[in-house]
């Protein structure tokens, strides 16, 4: 998956000076405030700082003892809106809550000195302090108990952060929701098209034998092709912005052109036009020729819909642009995490992958060499790292909910089953975050109940001793469900 399907991020989704910070927006105006960040949280001799956004929703407050929903930002930058619709709002409505959220450093307006983005001081680490330093911004601001209740949401990277954020600060995060979260990096993230692969096929939610059988074909024919250099008939076929001639030009081409079935299956549902359906009955229709023509045609629909003018197919251009500090934006930010924390690079190199052997895990690793100076042998150094520190698929907290759409490949790298988890039939990316809507499927809006229900049991007052001098009954994950931080149940 290429770095700009990675920032497809999902959601249903002025600077203030704090210390004039009004105490709530009119009609549940989410309230915009700035707060200064150390631009190193772990040495505290650097002295220089960034501005990091967020906004307060205080329309639900039961003050003064309301609970503080935060909703964490990820790779993409935040707005106003993520507090005035959602699943989160309706949970705030329901349980009188404080609603915040915190915007990525770095990403979107939250930047360093002089809008300066000096990379060194970008990571996962760093963003979880910066929660650490927020909570107690808006303790002080708003008044709030020290050991007043908080519950982190989150989804994707952001949900992920939610749940560290739990683990790695228990006293300050009560309890959190991740949804869709990767929270085991992997260098080689093959399983990303296996999920692909059986949503391609799978009847219930528009896909068939047949339609994977032909997307197979499809790009089996593409990449014989590009290996027959039949690059003219290619690069006029798939509208590429160049001939794909230098070395890392096919694997870009195809890369991009497989991004459009792995985006049809992570947010199935999010695009009616281009979801597992509507793709496979493109797929299996024989009146637009054999499944490389009708490739051809999806991806020239796949322009159009979204205003591009043609494919890109230089890697030397996409190397140029990412290396940039301002041309590459989001992407260069994001490349730079998974170089330095993640990996999440999907390969094709067995036969369940039905897309294009151009898909390398070789390829997509030089990105980092090229753009950052990150050699192969560091990039899985930072992966384990990063597994060491956070616990892998298998932190060790309670009080997290983990949240995953059956569709969503991201699933595969996150965590959570039985009591601890919840597994939405049929349902893609983050999918639960989004506002609840009359047409929602009945798997969704249970899901969103079980949600609900472990929420009402983290925030239900302890339980009275009863006359043997142990508690009552525990919550929906088995545990004794008083909420006072910061110990666990």
């Amino acid at each position: 998956m290429s770095q700009r399907l990675l920032l497809l991020l999902l959601l249903m989704w002025t600077e203030a000076d704090p210390r004039r910070e009004a105490p709530g927006g009119p009609g549940g105006v989410p309230l915009e405030g700035s707060l200064l960040q150390p631009l190193d949280h772990f040495d505290r001799l650097e002295g220089r700082s960034l501005s990091q956004r967020y906004w307060i929703n205080r329309e639900f407050w039961q003050q003064p003892d309301g609970p503080v929903f935060l909703l964490l930002g990820g790779e993409s930058g935040l707005s106003p809106g993520v507090l005035s619709r959602g699943h989160v709002v309706e949970l705030a409505r329901a349980h009188g809550a404080l609603l915040a959220a915190l915007e990525h450093r770095f990403y979107g307006g939250s930047r360093g000195p002089g809008g300066d983005l000096d990379l060194r001081f970008l990571s996962s680490q760093q963003a979880l302090a910066d929660l650490a330093a927020f909570r107690l911004h808006v303790t002080s601001a708003w008044g709030l108990s020290p050991n007043h209740t908080w519950v982190c949401f989150g989804g994707s990277y952001a949900g992920a952060l939610a749940a560290w954020a739990r683990l790695k600060f228990p006293h300050l995060v009560s309890a959190a929701v991740a949804s869709s979260a990767p929270i085991r990096a992997q260098v080689d993230f093959a399983g990303y098209h296996h999920v692909v692969s059986t949503a391609l096929s799978s009847p219930t939610v528009g896909g068939s034998p047949e339609c994977l059988g032909a997307v197979t074909a499809a790009f089996a024919a593409l990449d014989g092709r590009l290996r027959g250099r039949q690059l003219a008939g290619v690069t006029r076929d798939f509208s590429c912005c160049r001939p794909p001639r230098e070395p890392g030009d096919r694997e870009l081409l195809a890369e991009n052109v497989v991004d459009i079935f792995a985006g049809a299956v992570q947010y199935n549902g999010h695009r009616p036009r281009d979801s597992v359906a509507a793709l496979c009955r493109a797929m299996t229709d024989g009146r637009r020729g054999s499944p490389y023509r009708r490739l051809v045609a999806i991806n020239k629909t796949f322009l159009r819909r979204g205003g591009l003018s043609c494919t890109p197919s230089s890697r030397r251009a996409a190397v140029r642009e990412l290396r940039h500090p301002k041309a590459g934006g989001n992407r260069r930010l994001w490349l730079f995490q998974t170089c330095t924390e993640f990996g999440f690079y999907p390969s094709c190199r067995d036969a369940a992958c039905p897309f294009s052997r151009f898909q390398t895990l070789r390829a997509q690793l030089s990105l980092c060499a090229d753009v950052f100076g990150i050699s192969p042998a560091r990039v899985r150094a930072a992966v384990a790292f990063t597994n060491a520190f956070y616990g892998a698929a298998h932190p060790d907290t309670r009080r997290v909910l983990f949240v995953n759409g059956e569709l969503d490949p991201w699933r595969v790298l996150s965590a959570g089953g039985g009591r601890s988890g919840v597994l939405i039939a049929g349902a893609s990316h983050c999918a639960d975050m989004a506002p609840t809507r009359p047409g929602d499927p009945p798997a969704l809006r249970a899901a969103r109940q079980r949600i609900a229900a472990h929420l009402a049991a983290w925030l239900a007052p302890p339980a009275p001793l009863n006359h043997t001098g142990m508690g009552g009954p525990g919550g929906g994950d088995g545990t004794r469900v008083s909420f006072a931080p910061p110990h666990d149940p």
